[in-house]
């Protein structure tokens, strides 16, 4: 442990003598939780399905599907090296437990579903978030990444369910992202390269579709900014200021208003969806950076036959772009199949992560 934290030193000041300083980071804002080495470099996420929309429901309904999941999410986390399990909705508490003993970090999508909607998307994901909780709190690392919806879903989850979201008009709105003085603080910015910083900050990049959104106002009414650090903030057409990117300052949770998976493989026309090709970079960097978390952790599914099974590529994707849809394809799913929990065995990855002292920061 001792030399660990001497290594950890040693790097800051050579960042520091050697003029290359970009990000000098605050100890006591990042000494609350230690660092966790990635071990893993065969990582496997769970993305989280959800209700059929009104639209697809108008097209697919009398096809027997009853969930799905938009391929841009799958292609997003592929991408950046990992491999991906869906996780269903309407499923038993033992259900969530399971799966996720076997997944490396799940990714919570955006999408146009409701929260009150019984044994939904939020009710899986409220499953999701008190099991990852105490997984963070037992010291076994487990990231979780909410994209627009899913970003809305943490804050919602982490105020126990109260509506906290304010209305906002930000549909088709290509943003950059204002960033606070101390965003270098965060975790998912601190080793952004200056490159990235620079297209985010000064270029519309962002894919913005959202007419709900959380204000730093209801954070802070709520109780969420003791535990939540806002890095960024934007405005929607009516000029109303919103958080755009977000991260727990203990758990690795992780929450982005925009879609940077739009970027890189959606095209519907006219929806102000960047594509050039600093927009590709600095959305790939997004899944880049989920990815890397996702590796830190050391569960594993008891066998790769055990793991075919459940990836993703059980599953043909669906052209849904043919129909008016917002998504160039999808995975369709009738009626989410029932795992039993006894099913799936875990087991840990023969190396052990690496945890640091929290008191040498980071």
């Amino acid at each position: 442990m001792k030399t660990v934290q001497v290594l950890v030193i040693g790097l800051s000041v050579l960042l520091v003598t050697g003029g290359h300083a970009k990000h000098v980071i605050d100890s006591q804002e990042r000494a609350a939780s230690p660092q966790f080495v990635a071990v893993n470099d065969q990582p496997v996420v769970g993305i989280l399905s959800q209700e059929l929309s009104y639209l697809m429901t108008q097209n697919y309904g009398d096809e027997g599907y009853d969930s799905y999941i938009a391929a841009s999410y799958v292609k997003f986390v592929e991408g950046a090296g990992a491999r991906v399990v869906p996780i269903w909705i309407n499923q038993p508490a033992e259900y969530y437990q399971n799966i996720m003993s076997n997944l490396n970090g799940v990714l919570l999508p955006g999408g146009a579903t409701w929260f009150n909607q019984s044994n939904g998307y939020a009710d899986a994901g409220r499953h999701i978030y008190d099991i990852a909780v105490q997984y963070n709190e037992n010291g076994d690392y487990f990231p979780v990444w909410g994209t627009c919806l899913g970003f809305e879903l943490l804050t919602y989850l982490a105020a126990n369910g109260a509506e906290h979201r304010a209305h906002c008009s930000s549909s088709s709105q290509a943003l950059p992202l204002n960033f606070k003085n101390d965003f270098r603080n965060s975790r998912m910015f601190a080793d952004a390269p200056n490159d990235v910083i620079d297209i985010l900050s000064n270029e519309p990049v962002t894919a913005n579709f959202h007419q709900f959104c959380v204000t730093e106002a209801n954070l802070t009414a709520y109780g969420l900014d003791q535990d939540w650090r806002v890095m960024s903030v934007d405005r929607d057409w009516n000029g109303m200021e919103f958080i755009s990117t977000i991260e727990h300052k203990t758990y690795p949770f992780y929450g982005i208003q925009f879609h940077p998976e739009k970027n890189i493989y959606e095209w519907v026309q006219n929806k102000n969806i960047s594509h050039t090709a600093n927009a590709i970079r600095a959305a790939q960097f997004f899944a880049d950076f989920f990815i890397e978390e996702s590796r830190k952790s050391d569960h594993q599914f008891a066998s790769e036959t055990t793991l075919e099974k459940h990836v993703i590529y059980n599953y043909q994707p669906t052209f849904t772009g043919l129909k008016r849809s917002s998504f160039e394809q999808c995975y369709m799913f009738r009626e989410s199949p029932k795992v039993l929990p006894k099913v799936l065995k875990s087991r840990k990855l023969k190396k052990k992560i690496v945890q640091r002292d929290p008191a040498g920061g980071q």
